[in-house]
């Protein structure tokens, strides 16, 4: 069993810690936000007051952090991860992060003798708690194996991309269609109820459909079809309007960079920016149905 330091215990970090830690592994969790902290200590996290010491002995770092700044920070700073952990110590980025900042770690990393993966996840709050994660790790193939037989603990599925940054492409394009996915469910929903249908007799066509998604079943924004949706409880966020705009910006950039037209993104983008200048950016995303239907959260 390993040693894992873990930075970024948020609504993703905080779950899968604990499923690695039902599965034998140690680890040593640091946040600086300290209710973070004392939840993930409830799970069996050992909490640290710094990197430093939470990579100190580690057999992996893991990082779990909003944007690309945030984990370079981690990895690059002063009191960062290159400046204190060991080169024998593996390094998983699991954040989902722009593309430039994924290859900077990967050639940071390298430069100073570590290995390090880039290895984001799908499967959301659900998934992280259940130990159903999809992982797609970029990177050397023996780094890849090791990190594979850590993520193990908290995964379904685990998905060897290729190489460095390739799990970041893969997480960033996959993001993009589950955000125009549950768009897609936000106007059948909606249209659906304006027409007259049940909204469960809708919900079940469409899930045994050629309308069937991902964001169907597990995000459908409509209360009391799908036991794991926001809609129930008032759209708090399971994923949040920032987060997923900020995702779907990170491939509207790459679309830019390799002169790939990405108009349906582009309208969704421009959905979930219009929540965020309401106010609404730390809402659950699945409140774009609001787009829709004004009265809707």
């Amino acid at each position: 069993m390993a040693t894992v330091a873990w930075i970024g215990l948020g609504h993703m970090g905080t779950p899968m810690t604990a499923n690695l830690i039902k599965n034998g592994h140690t680890v040593h969790g640091y946040d600086l936000n300290p209710e973070a902290l004392d939840l993930a200590a409830a799970h069996g996290v050992i909490p640290v007051a710094s990197i430093a010491e939470a990579v100190r002995g580690a057999d992996a770092v893991f990082t779990m952090l909003p944007k690309g700044e945030h984990v370079l920070a981690v990895y690059q700073g002063a009191d960062g991860v290159f400046a204190h952990a060991e080169t024998s110590t593996l390094l998983v980025d699991s954040s989902t992060i722009d593309m430039d900042s994924a290859a900077l770690l990967h050639s940071s990393a390298r430069e100073r003798g570590f290995r390090f993966v880039d290895a984001p996840v799908s499967g959301g709050t659900s998934g992280a708690a259940l130990g159903t994660l999809t992982f797609m790790i970029g990177g050397e193939p023996d780094a890849v194996d090791t990190a594979a037989g850590i993520i193990e603990a908290m995964s379904g599925n685990i998905i060897r991309t290729g190489r460095a940054t390739s799990g970041q492409a893969a997480k960033i394009c996959n993001n993009m269609m589950l955000l125009i996915n549950l768009a897609a469910c936000s106007e059948g929903a909606v249209l659906a109820g304006r027409l007259g249908l049940d909204p469960k007799v809708f919900w079940k066509v469409a899930s045994v459909s050629s309308a069937d998604s991902w964001a169907l079943r597990t995000w459908y924004p409509v209360p009391g079809i799908v036991e794991t949706s926001a809609a129930n409880n008032g759209f708090a966020p399971t994923f949040t309007a920032d987060l997923a705009n900020k995702d779907i910006g990170l491939a509207l950039r790459a679309g830019e960079s390799t002169n790939t037209p990405l108009p349906t993104a582009t309208i969704v983008a421009a959905q979930l920016q219009e929540l965020i200048d309401t106010g609404l950016g730390g809402r659950d995303c699945s409140l774009i149905i609001k787009h829709i239907d004004p009265a809707v959260g």
